[in-house]
């Protein structure tokens, strides 16, 4: 069956949104040795904060204000990405339904194994799925609940599961595979290849346990979709939010900060010694802990687009009312503009204060397609050639938008927002010259292009 958009929308199909954010000593994220991410683009490595690290500070800010009762989303559902579904769903056994913890888990586990969940081998990740489940974050009362109703159901099958998972771990016939790539493994025996079979859960109870793990209206699951391979059967969704990396508008700027941790019991000491002490003085001298940390610094360009159209087609097909889809991707979209603005990448925000930032310039304006415009700074500003980054930025994103809305009809002036003064005077500037494209805006909410 063909999902069709519930309502018409104002605008364009698409919302690009364009920010100049200034960092200073920062590590919003880092590879695996912990060290600031690069990528080379026009010839120069720049600093990087990876898209996936964007979109998790959107999505938590947006969360985090609905579930407060702020912001434009406060009293729509929205979703949890964790491995502890087994785990919520035991809370809520034992908590509402007063079961005991222990039993509860083990039910809990059982009917998400069944449903077609993997859970770990190990005793630290036994109650814990194999991988990231992003469900609304009421399914584990939904859950709970189901196993609660049918508890007496669920007895006789849950001897039975428990039977097959005892008999999967006796030690299976013959030889286990060689590890060495270069020797052709032994026969083994079927119950060392074939997956454990478990028995399926009585009536449509799974068919319930999907429809509380499937999207349905979950706001952000709509916005940033999902994949669930592990259950084929389970709705899988195609995100309306396209996140690019953030880079640095000029070449990289890292620091290697040498730091040293004081020891409050030696300072103590040695702050109340007498000249008796001078014998222990060599245990007072040094710091508790002394290392490096790299820090990074710059004025970095980020883009976001909504593709308004999927986001509609994502609520209809979650089974929205055509009224209520309308309402909630309007809200939807104004709160994306607001994460977009204010969200910031959570690592090292106490020893940074990172993400106090906020952009000197934001941009926003609809399309009939995407526009990035990452181009604008495939030359890495150089300070001594083209004056102060923010400015310098500032001045060609704009350049670049004037550009492109003047030779193409797919694209709309939009808005504009900015945190700097300078900035305030460039765009003042621009208007009393005529050169400027979009309308400055003074607040957030005057963003949307809509």
């Amino acid at each position: 069956m063909t999902t069709t958009i519930p309502a018409t929308f104002a605008g364009h199909q698409y919302l690009s949104m364009h920010a100049l954010i200034p960092l200073v000593a920062v590590l919003p994220v880092r590879d695996e040795n912990g060290m600031p991410k690069e990528i080379v683009y026009g010839g120069e490595a720049r600093n990087l904060i990876t898209s996936q690290a964007e979109r998790r500070a959107d999505r938590t800010h947006a969360r985090d204000r609905a579930n407060t009762g702020e912001g434009h989303l406060a009293g729509y559902t929205m979703g949890v990405r964790t491995r502890e579904w087994g785990r919520l769903t035991r809370n809520q056994l034992a908590t509402t339904h007063g079961w005991d913890r222990t039993e509860a888990m083990n039910y809990a586990r059982a009917v998400l194994t069944a449903t077609g969940l993997k859970f770990g081998d190990k005793d630290t990740t036994r109650d814990l799925t194999q991988v990231l489940l992003f469900a609304p974050q009421d399914a584990d009362h939904h859950i709970a609940a189901l196993i609660n109703t049918n508890r007496d159901t669920l007895t006789p099958w849950y001897a039975e599961f428990t039977h097959a998972e005892e008999a999967a771990k006796k030690p299976a016939k013959g030889r286990k595979k060689k590890t060495d790539p270069d020797e052709t493994p032994e026969a083994t025996d079927s119950k060392e290849t074939e997956e454990t079979k478990f028995p399926p859960l009585p009536g449509d109870l799974r068919a319930q346990v999907l429809t509380a793990l499937a999207p349905r209206d979950a706001i952000d699951i709509a916005l940033y979709g999902r994949f669930l391979a592990e259950i084929a059967d389970s709705p899988n969704v195609d995100g309306a939010i396209q996140t690019a990396h953030t880079f640095t508008v000029h070449a990289a700027e890292q620091t290697d900060d040498f730091y040293a941790a004081a020891d409050d019991a030696k300072l103590i000491r040695k702050e109340n010694a007498t000249a008796l002490d001078y014998l222990d003085a060599a245990d007072n001298a040094g710091a508790g802990m002394t290392g490096y940390q790299a820090l990074i610094s710059g004025v970095f360009y980020r883009h976001t687009v909504l593709d308004r159209r999927k986001l509609r087609l994502n609520l209809a097909a979650a089974g929205m009312a055509p009224e209520t889809c309308e309402t909630a991707a309007q809200a939807a979209e104004k709160e994306l503009i607001d994460a977009f603005v204010n969200a910031m990448p959570q690592a090292k925000r106490n020893s940074t204060a990172s993400t106090g930032a906020l952009p000197s310039i934001t941009l926003v304006f609809d399309g009939k397609r995407p526009f990035n415009y990452s181009g604008a700074f495939c030359k890495a500003i150089d300070e001594k050639v083209d004056g102060t980054a923010t400015i310098a930025a500032a001045k060609r994103l704009l350049a670049h938008h004037r550009l492109i809305t003047s030779r193409r009809d797919d694209a709309n002036p939009g808005r504009i927002l900015s945190y700097d003064l300078d900035i305030d005077e460039l765009i003042d500037e621009l208007t009393q010259a005529g050169k400027l494209t979009g309308i400055p805006v003074n607040r957030i909410d005057e963003l949307p292009a809509n």
